[in-house]
């Protein structure tokens, strides 16, 4: 059966990890985690005169610096004084050279957003008309390439060791205290460890780059180094290697003092170990929660706190689950996991499994925001499909209950089965030993009588032959020195005792091992366990692309936003019309004046107007004035001027429209020197 089961097992395994590579080489670059929601001039807009800065306004805290923000000419030149200036906060600016021509130009932007992610974009305003350019705005990213890939593998596996680590650790310590002289276990809480520290060393090094220049060749460079530990994600990452120093003590004392202690002894060692255990473990959780999605936005100051204990309460489910499947696989046939450890551990699951729905559902608020986002953001998506591998893993998990109530159940029985195995073993070696010490007894009996009778022959036949007898005695040393010889020989054997000792111990480990394994609880429990560490590295995969997405309600910002912007740059569908009765109060003083606006979009614009009587005739009016004006951004009022064309109408071309959104189209009516009014009309533009 074990021979069954290994090859299953193994392929299982690789089937899992190719799972995870597809999911992480589906990422992709790291998502935004902070957004451009504002900017001046805005996105599209089609300014007069060259403004003396560009603004840019982000949904979060971000950092910047020298090369962060670029304000870029039609040609691909550099417009900007390379000096973005700030407060730390959301909204950077940087000054531009005085006198630029007309034209199109870039701005691009690359910075940290607080919740340690890199962000970058570019868009495009112009000054006086637009133009063609030179520079390229597609395809801006930031955290991607080959360092964000590595990145992101980095990620994955510094969340799979602490997991390990706390989770193994918890289930000696809570489920099993024996199992901390089990050499397997020691082997996975030891794995977790080293996995945590190597990644993120890995993050530390790759840091600079990742938010940087994304070049391999910058992740060697101790100036950009020194620059990353200064930031508070670099801080956080040195944070976590201090504390994984602590927890290299705890492991130490955990399979080393604590395995040495008697089981009454282990009691009083255990409640220090939990407690100091609990510390480091909550320290390293906070290493994540203080320097990403908890650390920013919504009542950030509770967001912290809920986050440690989602992430302990993920470590302490999970890497129990890997540390009893190890257990159950690969530990040793004289001592098995018992059902008690088993029960106690489906106990902490539960209890784990509590926690992440209550802070599971305060973190989907907060990052979601609104029911729509679960359909409409990718981390709405990506976190329904978390939510559903949760809900299977909880499945799977009943059904392991049910195999530990049946294991429990059955449990007394096999004790006693083996505690007759054990004494009828034991039975027979004490009738083995008493055979021989009564063959050893005759033995000895009849060699003492066929002396004495040996030696009163020799008596009778040479009483008086001294010679013989000292022959007689020297035959007898002898055979004592030939006795000597033979223990020296069995001394020269004691190798292959020792030799076929093992292999009778290695034969009684596979029948034991055979004995457990043919149990069908314990066999039901292993598969079900294998199927609950299945989807638990999935879900691994999934929540580490999650904390690499943008959350939903920023997005969801973030479109608000840039709505109008978006509307910009694309063309209208068609001109406005609007249609505006005046009335002056002099004779001939009432009409009409019918205003077309084509195409209706940021830029320029052909303006006609059309003034005609009630009776729909046209006329013609000593002066027509228009006036634009957005008073949500306070543009305005902008005066167009349009000139005669024939009766009743007049025309402008080139009307400018600096960017989109609610205008108020004014329009002064003159019918003689005294009498006029100002009729408007609001419309939406772009």
């Amino acid at each position: 059966m074990t021979q069954t089961i290994a090859p299953r097992l193994r392929t299982l395994v690789l089937l899992l990890l190719a799972a995870a590579c597809a999911l992480l080489a589906g990422a992709g670059p790291a998502s935004a985690h902070a957004a451009l929601t504002g900017s001046d001039p805005r996105e599209g807009a089609v300014v007069d005169e060259a403004p003396a800065q560009v603004s840019l306004t982000f949904s979060e805290s971000v950092s910047m610096d020298d090369d962060s923000l670029r304000v870029l000419d039609p040609r691909g030149k550099r417009v900007d004084d390379g000096k973005p200036s700030g407060t730390g906060g959301a909204t950077y600016s940087v000054k531009l050279h005085a006198g630029l021509p007309d034209g199109t130009y870039t701005v691009t932007y690359q910075v940290v957003s607080a919740d340690s992610h890199p962000v970058a974009g570019a868009y495009t305003f112009s000054v006086g008309a637009p133009s063609e350019t030179s520079v390229a705005v597609s395809g801006q990213s930031a955290g991607g390439g080959f360092v964000g890939g590595l990145y992101g593998v980095g990620r994955y596996v510094s969340y799979t060791g602490f997991a390990v680590l706390v989770g193994g650790a918890a289930f000696v310590l809570a489920c099993w205290p024996r199992g901390s002289g089990v050499r397997v276990l020691q082997r996975v809480v030891v794995s977790g460890w080293l996995a945590l520290t190597a990644a993120t060393l890995l993050l530390l090094l790759l840091r600079g780059s990742y938010t940087g220049s994304g070049k391999f060749a910058d992740v060697f460079d101790l100036n950009l180094l020194g620059e990353v530990l200064q930031t508070k994600p670099g801080a956080a990452l040195v944070s976590r290697l201090l504390l994984l120093a602590a927890a290299a003590l705890f492991i130490a004392v955990l399979f080393g003092a604590y395995d040495k202690r008697e089981d009454e002894e282990k009691r009083d060692l255990t409640f220090g170990l939990a407690v100091g255990g609990s510390v480091v473990a909550a320290g390293l959780a906070a290493t994540w929660a203080m320097s990403e999605h908890a650390s920013v936005g919504l009542q950030a100051g509770l967001a912290m706190p809920v986050d440690v204990v989602h992430l302990i309460a993920v470590a302490t489910w999970l890497g129990g689950l890997t540390a009893l499947l190890v257990a159950l696989y690969r530990g040793p046939a004289d001592t098995p996991v018992p059902a008690l450890a088993v029960r106690r551990f489906s106990r902490v699951a539960f209890g784990s499994v509590i926690a992440l729905v209550v802070t599971g559902t305060y973190q989907s608020w907060r990052q979601l925001g609104s029911w729509t986002a679960f359909t409409d953001t990718r981390y709405g998506q990506l976190l329904l499909v978390k939510i559903g591998l949760v809900a299977v893993l909880v499945g799977v998990a009943h059904f392991s209950r049910r195999w530990t109530a049946q294991l429990a159940e059955a449990a007394p029985a096999v004790a006693g089965a083996a505690a007759a195995r054990r004494a009828e073993k034991g039975a027979g070696k004490a009738s083995t030993k008493a055979s021989a010490k009564a063959s050893g007894t005759a033995s000895a009996k009849a060699g003492t009588k066929a002396s004495g009778t040996a030696s009163a022959k020799a008596g009778t036949k040479a009483s008086g032959n001294a010679k013989v007898a000292q022959k007689a005695s020297g035959t007898t040393k002898g055979s004592g020195t030939a006795k000597g010889t033979g223990t020296a020989k069995g001394s020269g054997g004691s190798p292959r005792a020792a030799q076929l000792a093992r292999q009778r111990a290695a034969v009684d480990a596979a029948r034991q091992k055979r004995q457990r394994d043919a149990d069908p609880n314990r066999f039901g429990l292993r598969r079900s366990v294998l199927a609950e560490a299945g989807i638990a590295v999935v879900l691994l995969v999934v929540t580490t692309v999650l904390t690499q997405t943008e959350p939903g309600r920023t997005e969801e910002e973030a479109k608000a936003a840039g709505g109008s912007s978006a509307a910009a740059s694309a063309p209208s569908t068609g001109a406005v019309t609007l249609d505006m009765p005046f009335d002056t109060g002099a004779q001939n003083g009432k009409g009409v004046v019918r205003v077309e606006l084509d195409p209706a979009r940021v830029g320029a614009n052909d303006m006609h107007l059309y003034v005609e009587r009630p009776d729909g005739t046209a006329f013609d009016l000593p002066e027509v004035k228009v006036a634009l004006t957005q008073k949500a951004k306070s543009i305005g009022p902008l005066p167009v001027a349009p000139d005669h064309i024939t009766t009743g109408h007049w025309s402008a071309s080139g009307v400018q429209i600096p960017m989109a959104g609610d205008w108020e189209v004014a329009v002064t009516v003159r019918t003689s020197d005294i009498d006029q009014v100002t009729i408007s009309k609001n419309t939406q533009i772009g």
